[in-house]
């Protein structure tokens, strides 16, 4: 329920805090004392769309603060835990916090449990939490979808509504993959010989992965190789060849050895570095034997590869993918292929899934369908007892169901709204085209009276529903409100003094000041909320035979 509510600086609100109990709360005033302002306040912590103009006159923004003690298990804290916003707090022991703030530039800021969030998630929180209804706006009366949801919720058909939600999403599944597998046979079929030349082509191809790097590199090499094949040999013709010095050089190596005993010390150093000589020159030859041996190449190799390497180069152009594609290419091909010519089977598998995902689909659906039409009745059974105490005894509500089992959603196959027959001899139809502002107010209460705690939100306010009803329809309307309220905390903005008298709480909305003026609100007992109920009843010119008849309604009420 709604426990407080805080407002700064909104229109002529400068500082504003009420506070709220469970049951009936009205409040009242006399025209333009800001009622409206008021509810406008929660609106917007509820994610109504803003509106600079709301800022107060002379101030940069206002705010407004709306807690809420949830009961435990509510639908609220499951958002929240999605949204990471619940803090712990998934059991209800702490209150959830709704708060805006309106910039006079028309910027708004919207708070859950103080942690910024999206105008738009606020407003999913607050419509779960809150419902405003005035003589004009009913919406669940106006939206035959939300007429729909209603009937699903009196009747506690969450269970049948998943159920045909899991078999449409599995039929709109199968028809999904039997319309691609259909396509591509489709596309396949026409073209057939393309992909068999291409398959053809592919495969005698045979390109493979990483093949283009590896033959670019060899190529690179042996074209390298080429260039510097003759002048390694040249070399080594240096050191191997007729002109190698390296003969030379040992035979005369070989001479100083055998003068060397002749004079000792003299030649032992000049031969030791004509060994070193011998041995760096015999390895320089060694070294270039083996280059000699790397570079050589066949022609015809280098031929080939550059042969095999243009050869995918040209394939990869004509297919408009890279060389490095062409292999997974060639595999999409082979299976189109696999598939034109194997399809036919594996479509008329996915014809039969797919048939008997749409049969398990009208099954349930028509389940859901069923249990519809008996949560409807029993909903316009409920409503019709309601009827007679707010004055609409003539009346007939009931459930207009029309089914059509060939358009099936993820909701089911029917489309529900709320008929009514106002008098006998009247042509029946939809609530919103039969039913004048008050009969629709009433057959509102009726409704959430019927509906009780299910499928409604916690909080329920009624702006001025009572507009034009007076004696016994205002007071019937009076007790419907105090009769919800032992279910879901009602708050009812009202001009009629019998709804007032029915409230467990009274709060007068007034507004002073000549120079700047300003809406305050007051809780009012006693005395007070006596004065206040003649006043309704006589208007600005409170009589002793208005106090007298509001003592009598606060007695009975």
């Amino acid at each position: 329920m709604l426990s407080a509510l805080s407002i700064r600086d909104i229109v002529l609100i400068r500082e504003l805090d009420i506070d709220f109990d469970d049951g009936l709360a009205v409040l009242s005033g006399e025209t333009g004392a800001g009622k409206s302002i008021l509810l406008d306040s929660l609106s917007l912590a509820l994610g109504a769309r803003g509106d600079g103009d709301l800022v107060r006159i002379g101030q940069k923004q206002g705010q407004v603060s709306a807690i809420f003690d949830v009961p435990v298990g509510h639908a609220v804290f499951e958002i929240l835990r999605q949204n990471d916003l619940d803090g712990g707090n998934a059991d209800g022991e702490e209150p959830v916090i709704l708060r805006r703030i309106q910039s006079a530039d028309g910027r708004t800021r919207a708070y859950i449990n103080d942690q910024p969030v999206s105008v738009a998630l606020l407003r999913s929180v607050g419509q779960l939490l809150v419902e405003i209804h005035g003589q004009h706006e009913e919406r669940a009366m106006i939206d035959p979808t939300a007429h729909r949801n209603l009937v699903d919720a009196f009747g506690g058909l969450t269970k049948e509504r998943n159920s045909v939600a899991e078999a449409h999403r599995d039929w709109k599944d199968a028809a999904k993959a039997l319309k691609q597998l259909r396509d591509g046979l489709e596309q396949a079929a026409r073209d057939a010989d393309y992909l068999r030349s291409s398959v053809e082509e592919l495969t005698v191809l045979s390109p493979q992965e990483g093949e283009e790097e590896e033959l670019a590199g060899r190529r690179q090499t042996m074209m390298a190789a080429e260039k510097i094949a003759s002048d390694i040999d040249e070399a080594h013709q240096v050191l191997a060849g007729q002109a190698s010095p390296v003969p030379t050089l040992v035979s005369t190596m070989r001479k100083l050895e055998r003068k060397a005993d002749s004079a000792p010390g003299l030649l032992d150093s000049a031969i030791e570095a004509m060994g070193f000589a011998v041995d760096s020159l015999s390895q320089a030859e060694s070294e270039l034997e083996h280059a000699l041996r790397l570079s050589e190449f066949d022609p015809q190799e280098l031929e080939n590869a550059e042969e095999r390497l243009f050869a995918l180069r040209a394939a990869a152009r004509k297919y408009k993918v890279p060389v490095e594609g062409l292999q997974s290419h060639a595999a999409r091909l082979a299976q189109n292929l696999a598939d034109l010519d194997a399809g036919e089977e594996q479509l008329l598998a996915l014809e039969k899934d797919c048939l008997a995902k749409r049969s398990d689909l009208e099954a349930k659906a028509n389940i859901l369908s069923e249990a519809r039409r008996r949560s409807g009745a029993a909903l316009a059974e409920g409503v019709m007892q309601e009827l007679p105490a707010l004055k609409l005894g003539q009346a007939r509500f009931f459930v207009d169901q029309q089914v059509d089992g060939e358009e099936i959603t993820a909701e089911g196959c029917d489309w529900l709204e709320f008929h009514v027959q106002t008098n006998p001899g009247t042509r029946p139809g939809a609530m919103m085209k039969v039913a004048s502002g008050g009969e629709l107010s009433r057959f509102l209460l009726a409704l959430k009276v019927a509906l009780a705690d299910r499928g409604s939100a916690p909080t329920l306010v009624f702006d001025e529903i009572d507009t034009g009803a007076g004696g016994a329809v205002a007071d019937a309307i009076g007790g419907r409100l105090e009769n919800l309220s032992r279910h879901v905390q009602v708050l009812s903005v009202t001009h009629a003094p019998q709804v007032a008298a029915r409230a467990g709480a009274h709060f007068l909305i007034s507004k002073s000041g000549d120079d700047v003026v300003e809406t305050s609100v007051q809780s009012i007992v006693g005395d007070a909320r006596l004065e206040e109920i003649a006043r309704m009843l006589s208007g600005a010119q409170v009589t002793v035979e208005a106090r007298a008849a509001a003592a009598r309604l606060l007695k009975a009420g």
